[in-house]
């Protein structure tokens, strides 16, 4: 691929991070520029290679080309931009600095993209690719020029590595020196305009953050806006689901320069017939309430194969399948039962023949009402409302667990 930019240990680590834990990086300048990326294991490498794989890091630039390396360590000498170890933060200092133990913060790892960067050459989508574009780091720029072409603080993926909780300095309320302040609001291009629309985004987008209101554009045609709990939301979202393809589409995610969406009095109808425009505010679904909740949730990038929970006990898998064949997506090849530890509820996991079939039916399946089977005898009216999210599992059993 085409040069990167100044820094780039910092674009590649923004871009494989989200997929595991990065140990090393090390950049050649050699007939283009070739990366070579150390994981702390081979699934996270696994990962990276299916999610990356031939996806441009601008638009229409930088395509990357991934495969495995035959060196199972990689060798640092100094941390720099075309090489880092994020296991050794001092590697090449001649003088390292009293850090107070660890680093004086909750992490080993050099806050890479917590420190305040100009634009032009740094992490903020300003790195050789056209400004405004739809690669992993820019998405295309809507003609009302809400789009903020990637400038955000700590660039536009996780907000940094360094800091407590790998979160960033603006989830915990502090303002970033030298940086315009990244804003709540995600931008939403490529969605298909017939099968989408603003429960279905919330569907999908509440597993990375709460979500706060929805707004389709009626200029821009499967275009929309989605305001989220916080910045580190949009992150979260931009980091795993970018150029991911569902529905015959490749939705890609941006960020925008207004501060909060304004409420719609009078919205237009979606080809389905529902509004073109939502309030999430205080919904039920939302997965990020309070700290209580948060820390249940586990952020995943897609994958085939889905976590679901919250379902009736004594749930069955002709049910199951029910609820995609209703919203008209392909059911899943497999499903596994979880043990019951309570006759409260029931959990277990769904798996698809591939990621896009996987995010089809989570759009269409998560949040879904099931019967509550015992609702007769106890004269109950509300159903259950199945919950879904991606799991960390490579495969399932063929067979329904007894």
């Amino acid at each position: 691929m085409k040069g990167m930019g100044r820094n780039e240990a910092d674009v590649v680590h923004t871009i494989c991070q989200p997929y595991g834990n990065v140990l090393r990086i090390v950049i050649f300048k050699k007939n283009g520029v070739q990366a070579m990326v150390e994981f702390d294991g081979i699934d996270p490498a696994t990962r990276a290679r299916e999610g990356l794989q031939g996806a441009d890091i601008y638009s229409g630039c930088c395509t990357l080309r991934i495969e495995y390396a035959k060196p199972t360590k990689l060798n640092v000498y100094k941390n720099d931009a075309e090489s880092w170890d994020f296991t050794n933060p001092n590697v090449g200092m001649k003088e390292p600095q009293n850090t107070g133990g660890n680093g004086g913060g909750g992490s080993s790892r050099p806050p890479l993209l917590q420190e305040p960067r100009g634009f032009g050459g740094g992490m903020n989508g300003q790195m050789g690719g056209p400004r405004g574009s739809g690669g992993l780091f820019n998405s295309p720029m809507p003609d009302s020029g809400l789009m903020g072409g990637g400038q955000g603080q700590g660039g536009p993926f996780m907000g940094g590595a360094g800091g407590p909780g790998g979160a960033s300095l603006s989830a915990m309320g502090q303002p970033q020196p030298g940086l315009p302040q990244q804003g709540a609001v995600l931008m939403v291009y490529g969605l298909n305009k017939d099968k989408m629309n603003a429960d279905r985004i919330f569907n999908l987008l509440c597993l990375y953050g709460n979500i706060v209101r929805i707004k389709f554009l009626k200029t821009k045609e499967g275009c929309a806006m989605v305001q989220m709990g916080d910045a580190l939301a949009v992150e979260r979202a931009v980091a795993n689901l970018n150029n991911t393809t569902f529905f015959g589409c490749k939705m890609q995610l941006g960020y925008s320069k207004q501060a909060f969406l304004a409420d719609v009095q009078q919205p237009y109808d979606l080809p389905d017939g529902t509004p073109s425009f939502k309030d999430y505010m205080g919904n039920k679904n939302n997965r990020f309430i309070n700290p209580e909740m948060a820390s249940k949730n586990r952020i995943q990038p897609p994958s085939k194969i889905l976590h679901f929970f919250n379902t009736p006990p004594g749930l069955d898998e002709d049910t199951l399948k029910q609820v995609f064949m209703e919203g008209d997506v392909i059911e899943p090849k497999s499903i596994k039962l979880f043990p019951s530890k309570t006759e409260r509820s029931s959990s277990g996991l769904l798996e698809f023949s591939n990621i896009s079939e996987a995010l089809e039916a989570l759009v269409v399946g998560n949040h879904a009402p099931i019967p509550n089977p015992i609702s007769v005898s106890t004269d109950s009216k509300f159903p259950f409302i199945m919950k879904l999210c991606f799991s960390s599992s490579r495969h399932i059993p063929n067979k329904m667990a007894e």
